[in-house]
């Protein structure tokens, strides 16, 4: 039987409402204590121009008064209800538009670009989440580029790139997964192509190795008006350092191409291998580059430890969905070695622990085919290479992903622990039924399924359900 591993990854009423309600109590009370004597004939209801007099701004202020609210309190508790509530709307209103203001045209987002394209960027959002129209939102973003072209703004800046970037995850969230895919495609071809030239005019000697920026042309009539609204200058960047400015975003950019190719809505397996294992052997790479020759000056910090291990189990999170634990293990080892976050540090044992549950027999010292070519992945000398011993290496793996996860406390503390922490009982039941250790594994389920209920954990109960029903 197959068992399938937990991975961790009261509203105020109407005036017209209130002044019923009140005419009828005055009727029931009249009828009370004159119910011999005909009834005087009721006041006829107030006007909506009396209302609305009623209910005016000057009005409100005057009532909102100490001794106003005093007086409205005696004489008509609902015309204060009223009062308040209206008041309170309007407050509510004054700073949802003053946080639109600001986000929208004020953040620093906007005003880094020359006036026009910012103008085409807030309409492009606006039209993006707060009201979605795929036409307008696609024909702004258009026009932002456009703009950026006419403008003579560098193609490569992060804030160019970035418009790209925002295009392609607009399409995604809308479900145009092969428009994400042809735009960051695009991204990641010219970045390349870049990276190519910048290399070749080093070893042709067309430019400076030194990476120094050719001197500066004069400003045509479009670049001058290509000032960014807040007035700040732009730098002109060492060549060195936008390689690897350029070189890391075709890292990043290949490493979301690999999971959108994966994505359900997708699945193009072979096009997602290639992107996560250029991105992976493009990282270390570099990085061996730079051990070995050194920083250049300008160069600029390379990729961070987390950034390269993130490729890497990006990686191993595909090998692992095309049942190739046997490549996923040293991938995970390494992203382990390179993870910083204590909560995600649980969260990649509980991977481990699954891969070695489910990894294949492997005579020791042989080398890992289709791994990444600069990966060094071996197999250890101290690797299992009998189910028995990998169910063990597997059990470890989950019992030290669930003491790990009881011991980060404070602000260090997230969701991701309390759900990895789940996710380690499931795989603790999952392996304990594997050796045939029944009873450990129903308690193990168990107390999956407890701590999966006190957070909230659906798919923790769901997986933890599942392993006792194979019981």
């Amino acid at each position: 039987m197959a068992w399938g591993f937990a991975r961790s990854q009261g509203r105020p009423e109407r005036p017209q409402q209130l002044y019923e309600q009140a005419h009828l109590g005055m009727l029931q009370m009249c009828a009370a204590d004159n119910a011999s004597s005909p009834s005087p004939p009721p006041p006829p209801p107030p006007s909506a121009s009396q209302l609305l007099r009623a209910i005016s701004f000057r009005s409100l202020l005057t009532s909102l008064t100490p001794r106003g609210i005093k007086r409205m309190f005696r004489e008509s508790p609902e015309e204060l209800v009223l009062a308040l509530a209206i008041l309170a709307g309007l407050a509510g209103v004054s700073i949802y538009i003053v946080k639109l203001y600001f986000d929208y045209f004020m953040a620093r987002q906007f005003t880094k670009y020359p006036k026009p394209v910012a103008k085409s960027l807030r309409r492009a959002l606006y039209y993006t989440n707060i009201s979605p129209d795929p036409n307008l939102a696609r024909k702004y973003y258009k026009q932002a580029l456009e703009q950026c072209n006419e403008l003579q703004l560098d193609p490569f800046s992060d804030d160019v790139l970035g418009i790209r970037i925002q295009t392609a995850a607009w399409l995604e969230k809308i479900g145009n997964y092969q428009g994400a895919i042809t735009v960051l495609d695009s991204v990641l071809r010219d970045c390349l192509k870049w990276v190519e030239w910048m290399e070749n005019s080093v070893a042709d000697g067309t430019v400076e190795k030194s990476g120094k920026p050719p001197a500066a042309k004069p400003l045509s009539e479009n670049q001058r008006l290509a000032v960014p609204e807040n007035g700040e200058e732009k730098v002109v960047e060492n060549l060195w350092h936008k390689r690897t400015r350029l070189l890391a975003k075709a890292v990043g950019t290949s490493t979301k191409l690999g999971a959108l190719y994966s994505d359900e809505h997708v699945l193009e397996p072979e096009n997602s291998l290639a992107r996560l294992t250029w991105a992976v052997e493009t990282a270390l790479t570099e990085s061996k580059r730079r051990h070995k020759e050194g920083v250049k000056k300008d160069e600029g910090s390379w990729m961070s430890p987390e950034e390269i291990g993130g490729a890497m189990e990006s990686l191993a999170q595909h090998y692992e969905t095309k049942s190739q634990f046997h490549l996923a293990v040293p991938l995970l080892f390494q992203a382990l070695r390179l993870c910083a976050s204590p909560c995600h540090r649980v969260t990649i044992m509980n991977n481990l622990a699954a891969a070695f549950a489910q990894h294949p027999l492997q005579t020791p010292l042989d080398a890992i085919p289709n791994a990444p070519a600069t990966s060094d992945a071996i197999v250890s000398p101290d690797m299992p290479t009998d189910r028995a011993g990998l169910l063990e290496a597997a059990k470890n793996w989950a019992s030290n992903a669930y003491s790990h996860s009881k011991d980060v406390k404070g602000e260090d503390r997230t969701e991701e622990c309390d759900e990895a922490c789940a996710v380690a009982l499931t795989n603790m039941g999952d392996i304990a039924a594997l050796l045939g250790k029944k009873e450990d594994a129903r308690k193990r389920f168990q107390q999956a399924i407890d701590m999966s209920r006190k957070i909230g954990f659906g798919p923790g109960i769901s997986q933890a359900e599942a392993g006792l029903r194979k019981l």
